[in-house]
């Protein structure tokens, strides 16, 4: 089989003009880059009227490999298989950072044939939104220390300071640096870089609904204490019209369109393990009033982007899912029934059947706690046989969830059509439980975290280092205790050590750290050894990446 990027050279784009006129969007409202993908002007986006039964799908997975259960790839196939078989079907999916597109999971468009594209250009760079998300927050880092240069008027605590620096790119080598050093750069702090996903701007950009609402959360974030222990803002610095006027052509959703030609936008991008894992709000709701289902996706496994999705962006705009399809594949299965990832190809169906305990803590959580219904994608690849997959919906039919396995990796469209009937025909059906939010907004922040650890993670409780306790106190008394909390936490298990598959309970959640995100209106709380500025593998995907002296790339995938 071709490659990625071979496939999606090859690919006869449309012009992003014929794309738009399926949607109803006239040329006039495009900002064209390229032939072949254009944002949406934003007062357009905002004065489109709601569609009548639009259906909001939600695409999540289990706890993942480290190669990934194909979230995007079942993302891209089933909005094609949908529009396939009569349905107008839009999807929605973040940007990628460039972080794993050149560390270890390469890529974030899809894959096989079921991509979006241009693929090149959706994982370099794209239309520039991820560069005006660091360069706004990156202004706002030089105007701290700028300020503290001409004479701290405001008497910033310098130790205070929690504001950091952003690129996107790996790079654990930043994660603690100092500033300041050499003559008249002063005055010298300790400070530190994040991953550009991991921002709080990054999670402002996609949850703000308009220009106005993006500066005004700008203006309330928190930098910083004085030292009499007053918060310092954005908004105190100045920095607040400077920052949305940087991000304001960035905030206009990006449209593309898939190797079918199906619709797509590709807006925002924050990671679901060390921020809250969905693209921009405005993009999700432009979707819903252009197309009868829009089909987004929710960073690594339920326990994490599905969780996030429901008690974050959902909390704060209004958007509810009506489903959510659940990625799973043989292999995933199988190593969390303890087989290594090395040997996960090899047909076991005894494996496959004790690794259900992922799959069935995060259908329990997704139908118990958040009181949605849910489709099961089996996400097919070549050397599953006949007996797992069977098996897979034996079990799964056991359990009253519809299940389908979908080829769409090397069939496109036509390899997910009967995971697109079973969505519909899910759709159609009842709501089995009203929607839910995993806790209440008045329960104090140390209460909200411990809800979701036992709730979600199903640990038997919380520590919390005294840095983090103390902070709490800290956001607590200076009145944001009613805000909605974000584990940051490793993907691949419930608990916080990476290695422990399946569906551990025994286990406790670390909290070493909690960081106030006031404009984008949560606490985030780093538990065990998770980082917001990861490091490169010992074989990074930049190794094998190259480009020919006629401009051809090749080793992105």
């Amino acid at each position: 089989m071709l490659t990625d990027i071979e496939i999606a050279t090859a690919a006869e784009l449309r012009p992003i003009t014929d794309i738009a006129d399926r949607l109803g969007i006239s040329r006039d409202h495009l900002i064209p880059f390229g032939h072949d993908k254009a944002k949406v002007d934003l007062e357009h986006c905002r004065q489109l009227p709601p569609r009548d039964g639009s259906k909001l799908v939600l695409v999540t997975a289990i706890s993942p490999t480290p190669a990934g259960e194909g979230k995007t790839t079942t993302t891209v196939g089933l909005v094609d298989a949908l529009n396939r078989i009569g349905t107008t079907a839009m999807g929605c999916l973040r940007e990628p950072s460039m972080g794993p597109v050149f560390g270890m999971k390469g890529g974030a468009a899809g894959g096989g044939y079921a991509q979006v594209v241009p693929m090149v250009d959706i994982n370099l760079h794209f239309t520039g939104d991820f560069a005006a998300i660091a360069a706004a927050n990156n202004l706002l880092a030089a105007m701290i220390d700028n300020h503290l240069h001409h004479g701290n008027q405001l008497d910033i605590d310098p130790t205070s300071i929690t504001w950091r620096r952003v690129l996107d790119l790996n790079d654990r080598a930043l994660r603690d640096v100092v500033v300041g050093l050499g003559s008249g750069n002063g005055p010298t702090r300790q400070d530190g870089f994040d991953i550009v996903v991991a921002s709080e701007l990054m999670a402002i950009f996609c949850l703000t609904d308009s220009l106005a609402d993006l500066r005004r959360r700008i203006g309330d974030v928190v930098i910083g204490r004085t030292r009499s222990g007053d918060l310092v803002t954005a908004r105190d610095l100045g920095a607040d019209g400077a920052m949305a006027t940087v991000l304001a052509g960035a905030l206009a959703p990006n449209l593309v369109q898939s190797l079918e030609h199906s619709p797509f936008f590709v807006h925002g991008g924050p990671f679901a393990n060390i921020a809250h894992g969905c693209n921009s709000a405005i993009a999700t709701r432009t979707a819903t009033a252009l197309a009868d289902v829009v089909v987004t996706e929710a960073g690594f496994g339920a326990d994490l982007g599905a969780e996030k999705f429901v008690d974050i962006l959902c909390r704060k705009t209004g958007l509810v899912p009506d489903l959510a399809v659940v990625v799973a594949t043989v292999r995933a299965l199988k190593y969390h029934g303890g087989v290594a990832v090395t040997d996960v190809g090899n047909a076991d169906v005894a494996a496959m059947e004790a690794g259900m305990v992922n799959l069935d803590r995060h259908l329990a959580n997704l139908r118990e706690v958040f009181g949605l219904d849910v489709v099961v994608a089996i996400n097919r690849f070549p050397d599953d046989t006949e007996a797992e997959v069977d098996r897979l919906v034996e079990l799964l039919a056991e359990r009253g969830v519809k299940a389908a396995a979908a080829t769409h990796f090397v069939d496109g469209g036509a390899g997910a059509e009967a995971l697109a009937r079973a969505v519909i025909a899910q759709l159609g059906e009842p709501r089995g439980k009203p929607f839910s939010l995993t806790y209440d907004d008045d329960l104090d922040l140390v209460t909200k975290i411990e809800t979701v650890a036992r709730r979600v993670h199903h640990a038997s409780g919380i520590t919390l280092d005294r840095a983090a306790r103390r902070d709490l106190r800290r956001i607590t008394r200076a009145g944001y205790g009613h805000l909605p909390v974000c584990l940051a936490k490793t993907q691949y298990s419930f608990s916080t050590d990476a290695t422990r598959r399946g569906a551990p309970t025994d286990h406790v959640i670390n909290i070493r750290e909690v960081r106030l995100n006031a404009g984008a209106g949560f606490v985030v709380a780093i538990c065990g050894d998770i980082m917001t500025m990861p490091g490169l593998p010992k074989h990074p995907a930049a190794v094998g990446m190259d480009i020919s002296d006629d401009g051809v790339i090749t080793g992105l995938s």
